[in-house]
């Protein structure tokens, strides 16, 4: 509201050398909502997907295990995009803060 002057808590410079990133799976209700993971920058989109994902309360989903990661759609902020799973999360424009969000064709959740 105007005139708030509020300390901003969430800062990049307090996470420790890594940043918030936002992630959601669309069209699954299991999940409401994107969870939000504390991650370092330099940290590999591979490395996103084939070892922080499946330790997320998504990989308990019952549609986890069908996964074809060659056919999910990304989206950047809204904006669909193709992560190159050999660069950083930054070098993929996921700053702090940003929202990736993923859709499965043919898997539409519970």
């Amino acid at each position: 509201r105007p005139g708030y002057r509020g300390e901003d808590k969430d800062r990049v410079e307090l996470f420790h050398g890594k940043q918030l990133l936002y992630i959601g799976w669309d069209q699954h209700p299991m999940v409401c909502s994107p969870i939000a993971l504390p991650l370092p920058p330099d940290m590999p989109f591979g490395a996103l997907v084939e070892q922080v994902l499946p330790t997320t309360s998504y990989a308990q989903g019952p549609d986890w295990p069908r996964i074809d990661w060659s056919r999910v759609q990304w989206l950047r902020s809204g904006e669909p995009f193709t992560p190159d799973p050999a660069k950083s999360l930054a070098d993929n424009g996921l700053g702090h803060k940003a929202l990736l969000r993923w859709r499965t064709p043919g898997l539409v959740g519970i």
